[in-house]
């Protein structure tokens, strides 16, 4: 049967119009990679800074580490019933004299060395405050090595390149770039020339 040009001309538009609806139509379903940014990881093709990082502070809030971008860093993981214990003192002095040149001492109570650091975080910062009159930042304990330690434990150390955290109190020296300068061991007090002069370097001279 011979059809008419106009029979022919509405089939065409008929055919174009269902074309054109599954175009626009059929991929709404469809699942796309999301492009949200998961806490605590870096983008897909950047470098790790600790600014990437949030952690809890010590009375339980969110805080990200990219509230001390452009400051210079010293992490250290901290008990209270060990043998550099003590050495809360001295971070002290050290924070607290070098604050105004953009330094901070951060502090992590960890659990994971000798069973040194029992106390809930609200027992942590009673003994820091009253035993050492600490008024730098500490955070919730978390595990510093292991499968399960922290994210941020686990970019530090693999960062420094040297293994796992071997005891409390060992120290990390980040730069204004949140990246890791230098790690030193437990037994490096924070009065240490090396240390000093490692940080003193960082600030600019």
């Amino acid at each position: 049967m011979v059809r008419s040009p106009r029979t022919l001309r509405y089939r065409l538009a008929l055919t174009t119009s269902l074309a054109v609806a599954c175009v626009s139509g059929c991929g709404k379903d469809v699942e796309r990679p999301s492009t949200e940014r998961t806490p605590g990881a870096a983008q897909e093709g950047k470098a790790m800074s600790l600014y990437d990082f949030t952690v809890k502070t010590i009375d339980g809030q969110d805080r990200s580490l990219g509230d001390y971008r452009g400051k210079v860093l010293l992490v250290v993981n901290t008990a209270s019933e060990c043998g550099y214990t003590p050495q809360y003192a001295g971070l002290e002095a050290l924070h607290d004299r070098l604050k105004d040149r953009g330094f901070a001492v951060l502090g992590f109570p960890s659990n994971d060395f000798g069973a040194q650091e029992p106390g809930t975080d609200a027992e942590i910062a009673a003994f820091c405050s009253t035993k050492y009159g600490v008024s730098f930042p500490m955070f919730s304990k978390i595990p510093v090595k292991g499968g399960g330690k922290h994210p941020l434990y686990a970019f530090l150390t693999q960062s420094a390149n040297v293994g796992e955290v071997k005891w409390n109190f060992t120290k990390f020296l980040i730069g204004k770039d949140g990246s890791v300068i230098a790690r030193f061991e437990s037994s490096v007090a924070p009065d240490d020339p090396k240390l000093t002069r490692a940080i003193d370097s960082a600030l600019g001279g």
